[in-house]
């Protein structure tokens, strides 16, 4: 086996994944073997809508996480490593900032990659192993902070896009108030409503059988749901929600104050502003494309890379 190392930059969090690769011979229904899991929020897109840039603080953030990421990749004897950059790079005019500063951080440059690529990776992740009962086609739906994609396939990837409906840029772009206010909720419903449509009207989502949801978004959506105490990924990894819970979810996080939100247990403290903007993508996406259930993943795109790597 192949130890490899994943790391996965978006727009909100970082996260590192070393895992060991099952050999070639392993057969197709071979999974990871995870050695360690970590993320910290670092809000690398913070005012990136608005100002186009990335921030000096926001970068400085991601630096001292990536730092602590490369400390222990070396302790860990990885063999090979993929570091992947997402939405908040894609956008950010001063992008060579970032990649220079992961360069002399981590020894290796990152890979910013088109919303295609960022699709297929997450695609890749959240098929293997899917439980009995979650039949193809699929719908996997990946709602980041920056960006939300929407990917179909079976077997592989028929169709994907990616639209600008972050929970981190819908949370800036329209939910001011503490809670936010009823027009500030109808601005940024208009705005997802508007850009589910245009994602559904590209990929055929509306034909899938079984939708994935990935991200932290979706998994706190389950967390809540499930008044878990702490959180706890055995217990919300394929968790299946029904559209109805996530629109109480959605509901409740929507009403709540950021105090209130950080008073449930399972909220990530980098989480709590932007979780009601997360909720409302997700309902979104079940409302327009009219699929009754969402099956959580806490396998996504990390995973992808670290498959790429075999």
């Amino acid at each position: 086996m192949a130890r490899v190392a994943a790391i996965d930059c978006g727009t909100n969090s970082i996260r590192l994944l070393v895992a060991d690769l099952p050999a070639s011979y392993a057969g197709p229904g071979a999974q990871l073997l995870d050695v360690t899991r970590r993320m910290e929020i670092v809000r690398l897109g913070e005012g990136v809508d608005r100002t186009g840039r990335l921030s000096p603080a926001a970068i400085e953030r991601t630096r001292v996480a990536l730092a602590g990421y490369a400390a222990a990749i070396e302790e860990l004897s990885v063999d090979r490593l993929r570091m992947v950059a997402t939405s908040a790079t894609r956008d950010a005019e001063n992008a060579d900032e970032f990649r220079t500063m992961v360069t002399e951080t981590l020894g290796t440059p990152p890979e910013v990659v088109t919303g295609d690529e960022e699709a297929r990776l997450s695609f890749t992740g959240a098929v293997h192993g899917l439980p009995p009962g979650s039949h193809a086609p699929y719908l996997v739906v990946d709602i980041g902070g920056g960006s939300t994609e929407f990917v179909v396939g079976g077997t592989g990837v028929d169709a994907a896009i990616s639209v600008d409906i972050g929970c981190v840029r819908m949370t800036e772009r329209h939910l001011h108030t503490d809670p936010p206010t009823p027009a500030e909720i109808d601005a940024a419903q208009a705005d997802i409503t508007a850009q589910v449509d245009r994602a559904l009207a590209t990929v055929p989502g509306r034909d899938a059988k079984t939708l994935v949801g990935l991200a932290g978004s979706v998994t706190t959506v389950v967390a809540i749901a499930r008044n878990l105490t702490e959180y706890d990924p055995s217990r919300i990894h394929h968790a299946r929600l029904t559209y109805d819970e996530v629109a109480k979810v959605t509901t409740h996080m929507l009403a709540s104050t950021r105090a209130e939100r950080l008073a449930i247990p399972v909220m990530h403290p980098g989480r709590a502003d932007v979780i009601a903007a997360g909720a409302m993508v997700l309902r979104t996406i079940m409302e327009r494309a009219g699929i009754p259930a969402v099956v959580a993943s806490e396998h996504d795109i990390l995973d992808g890379i670290a498959w790429s790597l075999g």
